[in-house]
């Protein structure tokens, strides 16, 4: 009897969560239909600049013709490659920069002041130098990328291997437990929610990154088709170089969380 009672629940509970993601999707939706209608009333009454802000119907129609002509796979596969790569570099240096800091106290004294002013300097300003170093191409589009979150992921990481439980880690000691064995079940398990944190953190900055890189020495992607558009007054080709990236950026987040989902389920387990 108790336990049909608890199943019952159960089954209440996860319905209950089913229906309220249900609703948060579905409010997600209207708002999103409701911003790209007001877009298009807005430009058509001409309360907003149709030349400058475009509306979503000419935008639809420009990407449709991009599209068809093959152009916009492109640019757009272009700037995704650069942001996965330099995303990937700066998360997964930062974080081992972060371990060997972590791993080493007296290295971690000494590069702190350092790892501080770096992260302290405008990482934009830096690009004439990046540009020099690695060329005017692809690869000084990446190290942008890259630059932008590899401190901040280190500074962060860094901070979450040092926050865990101290007790904890004296519990394993005791029982004999190698610093590796240290880090690998204890002290990384610990820090998931802080790496996934950071990681969706560094898909916002990555993006950045690429697209100000872009700017700078781009021959393709979306970064390029944005200032040309400015260069030649083509808003509307700007706008929807923006949502494109608006679209992109989302789905790297999702992927982001879809790894926390499975991170979660295995620190469960362990």
């Amino acid at each position: 009897m108790l336990k049909s009672q608890i199943q019952t629940l159960h089954k209440h509970y996860l319905h209950k969560i089913k229906k309220e993601k249900r609703r948060i999707i579905s409010t997600q939706l209207l708002l999103l239909c409701v911003f790209f209608l007001a877009w298009e009333v807005l430009s058509r009454l001409q309360w907003i600049d149709p030349l400058i802000f475009s509306m979503p119907s000419r935008v639809w129609e420009l990407a449709i013709e991009n599209i068809a002509d093959g152009s916009l796979l492109v640019h757009s596969s272009v700037t995704l490659t650069e942001t996965i790569i330099g995303f990937t570099l700066g998360t997964i240096g930062g974080t081992c920069i972060a371990l060997i800091l972590w791993w080493s106290p007296f290295l971690s004294k000494v590069l702190d002041p350092y790892l501080v002013v770096l992260n302290s300097m405008p990482k934009v300003a830096l690009g004439p130098i990046i540009i020099v170093a690695f060329g005017p191409g692809i690869p000084s589009v990446i190290a942008m990328a890259c630059l932008l979150s590899i401190v901040i992921t280190t500074l962060v990481v860094y901070n979450a291997f040092q926050q865990v439980d101290e007790n904890y880690k004296k519990v394993l000691l005791t029982f004999g437990a190698t610093k590796k064995q240290l880090f690998r079940h204890a002290v990384l398990p610990a820090c998931y929610p802080t790496i996934i944190s950071t990681m969706k953190v560094n898909v916002g900055l990555s993006w950045v990154g690429v697209i100000v890189g872009e700017f700078l020495v781009a021959k393709q992607g979306l970064g390029y088709l944005i200032i040309y558009g400015f260069q030649v007054f083509q808003f509307q080709q700007v706008m929807m170089s923006l949502l494109v990236i608006a679209i992109l950026a989302s789905l790297m987040y999702k992927s982001i969380e879809g790894l926390e989902k499975y991170l979660m389920k295995r620190k469960k387990r362990m």
